[in-house]
């Protein structure tokens, strides 16, 4: 019984999250079409960052989650609404202007959002201190989204695609090491903050074992989407496959080694390995496009 009622609070934790995103997403009905924005998005972001980090606060996952959707809707903007590298352009210089505190122009929906975002962290007195890890992060993500979105107009046009370990190194196209950093901002300690360049290094490496977990699961959603693919680029899911358990060994043995000094943050990467390996076995993430 103490099992199903730790799951039922960590449940809780979620529908109060799921809540919150579609409040924001309500707010801005022009970045969060229902299609693919739906209920099941939202629902599996709270999830994912509550049993994740199952220790915090409905306020301090929010942020996390948060973050999590500002990686989705960017990701929906560059592969899927932007038809020119000068609209790719537009959203990198816009987001990064935003995150050096520029105001968001009133036809720039994503930079709204993330103006919110950054607003939140700026409520936590390190971030001052902190905000070039965040924008770096940001930076990050975003250049390899277009890098990706570059990848895409290659192959369209007959031209070499990057090989395996080429686009493994590209991960930071899954936003999730920004949304880490972001987590760790806003809910983290000093000595947390001090630990920052670890933590990212952990992290990076966690996010390429995601992309292994995540592509092996939505091939044929890629297929029909015109997304990029390891296993497309592979050519043999079990060679894939092999990436990914590799990956994910070196990942266990990172973590081990980041529990002694930061435990939580460990268990944090480690439950959200976990998690995500669990879910993509029956479902994604997108709604219906």
């Amino acid at each position: 019984m103490s099992i199903a009622a730790e799951q039922g609070r960590v449940c809780a934790l979620a529908a109060k999250g799921q809540r919150d995103l579609q409040k924001r997403a309500t707010a801005h009905p022009e970045l969060f079409p229902s299609r693919p924005f739906d209920a099941g998005l939202f629902s599996s972001i709270a999830l994912a960052m509550a049993f994740s980090a199952p220790w915090c606060t409905v306020a301090e996952l929010g942020v996390t989650n948060r973050a999590v959707l500002w990686g989705f809707a960017v990701d929906w903007q560059v592969d899927h609404l932007a038809k020119s590298r000068e609209e790719i352009d537009r959203i990198v210089d816009n987001s990064l202007a935003v995150a050096d505190g520029a105001a968001a122009a009133a036809d720039d929906p994503l930079g709204r959002f993330l103006a919110e975002l950054r607003d939140d962290l700026a409520a936590v007195p390190a971030f001052a201190e902190l905000r070039g890890w965040w924008r770096e992060e940001i930076n990050r993500s975003l250049t390899a989204m277009a890098r990706e979105w570059d990848w895409k107009q290659a192959r369209d046009s007959g031209s070499a695609q990057p090989s395996l370990e080429e686009y493994l190194g590209n991960s930071d196209n899954l936003a999730c090491t920004v949304v880490n950093v972001a987590h760790w901002i806003h809910t983290g300690d000093a000595d947390t903050h001090r630990q920052l360049p670890r933590l990212v290094a952990v992290s990076d490496e966690v996010q390429r074992a995601l992309r292994l977990v995540n592509d092996l699961a939505t091939y044929e959603r890629d297929l029909e989407w015109g997304d990029l693919n390891a296993i497309m680029l592979a050519g043999d899911r079990a060679e894939v496959e092999r990436w990914r358990d590799a990956q994910a060994d070196r990942c266990r043995d990172l973590l081990v080694g980041l529990t002694e000094s930061c435990p939580r943050q460990a268990a944090y990467l480690s439950r959200q390995l976990g998690f995500t390996s669990g879910f993509y076995r029956s479902t994604d993430f997108w709604g219906a496009r």
